[in-house]
């Protein structure tokens, strides 16, 4: 909302963006996303951990993914292949996949975790869940705690993260790229080569010591 030159109590109020960094956020890197898995075992936080990877894979927005039940991931006792909500923002029903990493990380939370189908996969005071507030907190701490700027980012490129990388495997434009995919538009391509997801497979020791 901008400020009119005619109102006298504007006089000196600065711009809501003034000195921000406005526009799309970056996508994670490869390197950047093990990083930050690497951070977060090592200090043995195995929600944040299943938090991250759960972002990345899904593509969820924040207020989608902090209200996740675990009766959604779940399926007996293993985690779900491919899973389904329905997005706040739409009230249209968006499906996603869960790739082995991201279920053994979630199995281990949830484990630890405990509860009912029916209770948050992501639970906190006092709405019972995480608030979108908190999940962007934690998101500044991981990226700080890697060396990145956490103006640089934000909880909305954890979303184009993943897409951003099959993107890039399977050689589309950089313009579409730098674009966060609309789940629907994913849905309807033909599913990419099991090759385009191994950029997120466990590193090897040389790729991490480069």
């Amino acid at each position: 909302m901008g400020i009119s030159k005619y109102d006298p109590a504007a006089a000196g109020r600065p711009a809501w963006n003034a000195g921000r960094q406005i526009g799309a956020k970056r996508a994670l890197k490869i390197r950047q996303i093990w990083s930050v898995r690497f951070f977060l075992d090592r200090e043995g936080r195995m929600r944040d951990r299943a938090l991250f990877d759960l972002a990345i894979d899904s593509k969820l927005r924040g207020c989608d993914l902090v209200k996740i039940k675990i009766g959604t991931l779940v399926a007996g006792p293993a985690i779900r292949a491919r899973s389904m909500v329905i997005q706040q923002k739409t009230g249209r029903p968006v499906q996603f996949e869960i790739t082995a990493d991201t279920r053994a990380s979630l199995l281990a939370w949830l484990e630890r975790r405990g509860g009912t189908i029916d209770d948050f996969a992501f639970p906190s005071l006092p709405d019972g869940h995480l608030s979108t507030r908190q999940y962007a907190r934690l998101v500044d701490e991981w990226v700080t705690a890697i060396g990145l700027t956490p103006e640089e980012y934000g909880t909305h490129f954890l979303r184009r993260t993943k897409a951003s990388h099959i993107y890039k495997a399977t050689g589309m434009p950089s313009v579409r790229r730098a674009k966060a995919p609309r789940h629907a538009a994913l849905q309807m391509r033909p599913r990419p080569a099991r090759s385009v997801s191994t950029p997120f497979a466990k590193p090897t020791a040389i790729a991490c010591a480069q």
